[in-house]
């Protein structure tokens, strides 16, 4: 595939993560998605749940408590910028780890151990 992909997550507080990946999955309100090299450029919603990166080295996984992405052109040659913008998100070990996270999240008044 031509082309490359180019994703960053960033809340308020941080940029959490920034770098070239093979894809990026995440939920929105019309259900599931991945991003690929050359996507169409798209903006939607990012509903409260794991995001995850796939890169060269492994995943990355994030836990979002919701948000909006982003994808557009990157630099002057055929890539591909995907830009996670969400409200409060923090690295997970697991996509289960994100899950417990993000009901953390979404509701502090829960108990949930985080650290599994």
């Amino acid at each position: 595939m031509a082309g490359s992909l180019f994703v960053e997550i960033v809340s308020p507080e941080s940029a959490l993560w920034s770098g070239e990946a093979t894809a990026l999955m995440a939920r929105s309100s019309a259900g599931e998605f991945t991003i690929l090299a050359q996507h169409t450029p798209t903006v939607g919603d990012i509903t409260p749940g794991a995001v995850r990166v796939s890169t060269a080295e492994g995943e990355k996984i994030f836990a979002v408590a919701g948000g909006y992405f982003q994808v557009g052109p990157h630099g002057e040659r055929e890539g591909t910028r995907a830009t996670v913008l969400a409200g409060v998100a923090v690295e997970a070990s697991s996509v289960a780890n994100a899950e417990e996270i993000v009901l953390t999240l979404v509701d502090p008044t829960a108990v949930h151990d985080a650290t599994a």
